[in-house]
């Protein structure tokens, strides 16, 4: 018992000895935080006075360089304002004496005015004066003559227009004279060698194509059940199938050589393959089609090779190429444009001109006529448009626009075209007309002969190429021969239109007959 109650006692003094050493110790524990605490405090304090200290520095020496900016500033711009100033003033003192002269420029002219209208007082009285005098003479003429001053001016102008009228007719006669004794010899020359050089064969264009048959039982074959075979081949190819009772023979009609060729070798390709039937006609027209373009293309790069021309751009051979299957009065218009360009290089190296362009000039001249059935225009307007779409040479253009005598040519090239086309069209054999449109052309060349005042009676002869006029002896004299000859010349070339060249001849003729008894 006694020995549990020890045990006791020292336990609970163990506790409490415990306990007063864990209350020391916190105690010192604490006062020792408390301390690092303070000195925290203290280092916290002397950094923030530092700081302080660091940051006043950099703010005294930022308003330092801020004052010293600001005031080079100040300095700029009062030195600027100086400156401004000083131009101010010297504008001023410039003004001033702009002003100054100005001012003695008015004054000098207001004196020259002022003795201008002086001058124009004294020139007016003296026009005055000068009006008395010419209507007191012009009334003592009119006394002197009997005639009034009308009556007078009209005489006169009549004189003047009769007399100018003989003396400008003869001049002409004169000059044109001089200008066939000088040219005429050369100009033949001219046109005579080069028109030997260059030689095509006559070769007149139909308007119908005839295929031989190899026996009367295809002519069946071709109409088809019912004619559906030629309806067909009619509406795909665009021409007209003549069959008739002519053996072994079949007509193909058509105003257009392009679809007539097609249709031939259409029809050729038909007979040949054996196959004939709506489908397969369309077949082989689709495939003879893609053929003709192919050799279109190729005839036009042969044309543009063979004069010596590169450098054409490929949509325009083609349609160079499309000439082969165009006419004109029944010549073939690639033939005639080839001609053309071959005759213009001959004139162009006789005078000294580029034979390459002259050629390229005379080898378009008529490309208008390649598509001038699809758009609206004339084949000299459609030519040109093409020839600016395919950026040719101006000379190229201006001959395209000028071969007809619609435009002044302004090239010495352009002239050569229109001369070229004209040789090439006029001789003999290149060109056929109908019977009707011929005798229409005789009537209205004898009718325009016919229409002036003194011709007795006027005559188409050469076939419509010269047109001779009879005048009247008595009242028209040599002098107004010519000035007939040259009127007549541009009414023709102003209201006709034909192929090659018209020749004038106006005679006049005066016979003095006796009979002795």
């Amino acid at each position: 018992m006694d020995n549990v109650a020890s045990i006791i006692l020292l336990l609970f003094l163990g506790i409490i000895i415990g306990a007063v050493a864990m209350v020391i110790f916190n105690y010192f524990k604490v006062a020792n935080a408390q301390n690092k605490a303070n000195k925290l405090l203290d280092d916290a304090k002397k950094e923030a006075e530092k700081h302080k200290r660091d940051t006043l520095l950099e703010l005294k020496e930022e308003s330092y360089k801020l004052k010293q900016q600001t005031s080079a500033e100040i300095k700029e711009k009062k030195q600027e304002i100086k400156d401004s100033e000083d131009r101010l003033i010297s504008r001023e003192n410039n003004l001033d004496k702009r002003e100054e002269i100005l001012q003695k420029r008015d004054m000098a002219l207001e004196e020259k005015e002022n003795n201008l209208l002086v001058k124009q007082q004294s020139l007016q009285e003296k026009e005055e004066k000068m009006d008395k005098l010419l209507k007191q003479e012009v009334e003592e003429l009119e006394k002197i003559s009997g005639l009034s001053k009308e009556k007078a001016h009209d005489l006169i102008m009549a004189k003047v227009e009769s007399d100018m009228s003989l003396e400008i007719a003869e001049y002409i006669r004169d000059e044109e004279a001089k200008a066939k004794l000088i040219a005429n010899d050369k100009a033949k020359q001219l046109i005579v060698s080069s028109m030997e050089r260059y030689a095509d064969d006559v070769v007149g264009t139909q308007t119908v194509s005839t295929i031989d048959l190899p026996n009367d039982e295809m002519k069946g074959r071709l109409i088809g059940r019912e004619g559906r075979n030629i309806r067909t081949f009619e509406s795909v190819t665009g021409v007209d199938l003549i069959i008739d009772d002519t053996p072994e023979t079949i007509v193909i009609s058509s105003f257009d050589p392009l679809r007539r060729e097609i249709a031939k070798i259409t029809i050729e390709t038909l007979i040949k393959d054996g196959r004939i039937h709506p489908s397969r006609i369309e077949e082989v027209y689709d495939k003879t089609c893609k053929d003709v373009f192919n050799k279109i293309t190729e005839i036009g790069n042969n044309a543009i090779t063979d004069l010596g021309i590169s450098k054409m751009d490929p949509e325009l051979i083609n349609l160079v190429g499309k000439l082969n299957f165009r006419t004109s009065y029944g010549q073939n218009a690639l033939k005639h444009s080839i001609e053309v360009a071959n005759l213009c290089g001959l004139m162009a190296s006789e005078i000294g001109e580029n034979v390459t362009l002259a050629k390229r000039a005379g080898l378009l001249h008529d490309i208008g006529k390649s598509i001038d059935f699809e758009i609206e225009g004339s084949h000299v307007e459609v030519g040109e448009q093409i020839a600016k779409k395919y950026h040719e040479n101006e000379t190229v253009i201006d001959a395209i626009a000028s071969h007809h005598g619609d435009k002044s040519p302004k090239t010495i090239i352009a002239v050569l075209v229109s001369v070229a086309d004209t040789l090439s069209a006029a001789r003999p054999g290149a060109r056929n007309d109908s019977l009707e449109n011929y005798i229409k052309r005789l009537e209205q060349l004898e009718e325009i002969g016919n229409s002036f005042e003194g011709v007795e009676k006027a005559y188409a002869m050469q076939a419509g190429r010269e047109i001779r006029v009879m005048v009247k002896p008595g009242e028209i004299d040599d002098a107004n021969s010519y000035k007939i000859a040259r009127e007549m010349k541009e009414k023709i070339e102003s209201e006709m239109q034909y192929p090659g060249t018209i020749k004038i001849t106006v005679i006049r003729e005066t016979r003095a007959q006796e009979e002795a008894k």
